[in-house]
């Protein structure tokens, strides 16, 4: 609660970790994501539907307090979506856009806290190289299933009944921090 407000806070395996909030390309990709998953998984009633869809949710989950870009939930395990500062039940889904100053944090502490808690599916989004890959929980570890990159029309798991333009994911022609 101290950090400043440019900071996100998580602990991974009992260590207070500060991020810097996400830069234009990283809040780019995780908006627009949400919102490609969120109208038909989440609020459109002729959409697949079965899940709710939140952005940055903090989950408290065993000794970790993580704060996935994105976090999706079946319906069918958290039937109503609880009004609470923050989750104890772990999503099926979350979704980290790795930028070069959380790419560490990311790929190498936050994965196996997800694993532990049984998340079932991951997307690594990098909106630098313009690749998502799709990982799947397979034996307590995550199995790559599918790496799709600059402009692919993305259909994976878990919501392969929806194609992703992944074109609109990315800012293109922007000068990357030095």
């Amino acid at each position: 609660m101290a950090l400043p407000e440019n900071m996100v806070g998580e602990i991974v395996d009992g260590e207070l970790v500060a991020s810097p909030r996400p830069a234009s390309r990283h809040a780019r990709a995780s908006s627009v994501l949400g919102a490609v998953l969120g109208g038909p998984f989440d609020l459109d009633p002729n959409g697949p539907g079965g899940w709710w869809i939140v952005d940055e949710p903090e989950l408290h989950v065993a000794q970790d307090v993580l704060v996935p870009d994105l976090a999706g939930w079946r319906r069918e395990r958290m039937p109503v979506l609880p009004d609470v500062p923050f989750f104890e039940l772990a999503p099926d889904w979350v979704c980290e856009v790795v930028s070069p100053a959380t790419a560490r944090l990311d790929r190498i502490r936050k994965l196996p806290s997800y694993a532990r808690q049984g998340v079932s599916h991951l997307w690594l989004v990098d909106p630098h190289a313009h690749a998502i890959d799709v990982c799947r929980l397979q034996d307590a570890h995550w199995l790559l299933v599918v790496t799709f990159g600059e402009d692919d029309k993305m259909r994976a798991e878990p919501f392969a009944a929806v194609e992703i333009p992944l074109a609109s994911l990315w800012i293109r022609n922007a000068p990357s921090p030095g």
